[in-house]
């Protein structure tokens, strides 16, 4: 049996623009500061407070981190409420595979809280119930790169390392898969390949990516 392991933003969901825009609407109006979505790249994966702890300490602004991700999670619904379909290509197709195959199981690890991932994966028209696992960040103890997330998604699997493939888009959680020990395909969505590179394979998109690509990783053939 193997185990077939998603990141949400930026992988299943093309979100990471619209946490941006949300961000730099809580700062504008809560805060009085102009910010820039650049600023919180070196954040991405990380988890919600250090995104948005990381950028109020570039600024050297104070922010109540907690009453900042409520926020940002109000704007971020706002921007989804139009029903826009932020799904990336392959990502279906490649869920849809494991799921008919006897040979592979499927997880969610996420660095975000339930209810951003809940809004996202809505968004991009996947259904949890696809999965058998789902890791959420506020599962967890330690974010990204800690392999935290990731250690939890396989002992629920009930997995070791060597038979699970992590797909990611940031370098905090390239990071964290390859701690956990586990094979990792990087999508360049967030990131430019050469920034993945500590990723195993590093693609441009999950279209036509197969379950004997990934294979191939977990047996390094």
């Amino acid at each position: 049996m193997r185990g077939l392991i998603f990141d949400v933003d930026g992988v299943l969901g093309d979100s990471e623009g619209l946490s941006e825009r949300a961000s730099v609407r809580v700062f504008k109006e809560r805060y009085g500061i102009d910010v820039n979505g650049e600023d919180f790249r070196a954040f991405i994966g990380t988890g919600p407070h250090r995104y948005m702890q990381g950028v109020a300490e570039k600024y050297g602004v104070d922010i109540d981190v907690e009453e900042a991700i409520d926020l940002r999670q109000e704007f971020y619904v706002e921007l989804l409420a139009g029903g826009v379909d932020i799904g990336f290509p392959g990502t279906h197709a490649l869920i849809e595979a494991a799921r008919q195959s006897p040979d592979w199981k499927l997880a969610i690890a996420t660095s975000s809280p339930r209810n951003k991932a809940t809004a996202t994966l809505h968004a991009a028209r996947v259904d949890t119930d696809w999965f058998d696992v789902l890791i959420y960040g506020d599962m967890v103890t330690h974010k990204k790169p800690d392999p935290e997330i990731y250690l939890t998604a396989m002992a629920a699997l009930g997995l070791s390392a060597d038979d699970c493939v992590v797909i990611e888009d940031a370098i905090t959680g390239i990071q964290a898969a390859k701690a956990a020990g586990c094979a990792c395909l990087a999508v360049t969505n967030s990131f430019g390949g050469h920034e993945l590179a500590q990723a195993d394979r590093v693609v441009d998109s999950l279209e036509g990516i197969t379950l004997a690509d990934l294979g191939e990783l977990l047996i390094g053939e």
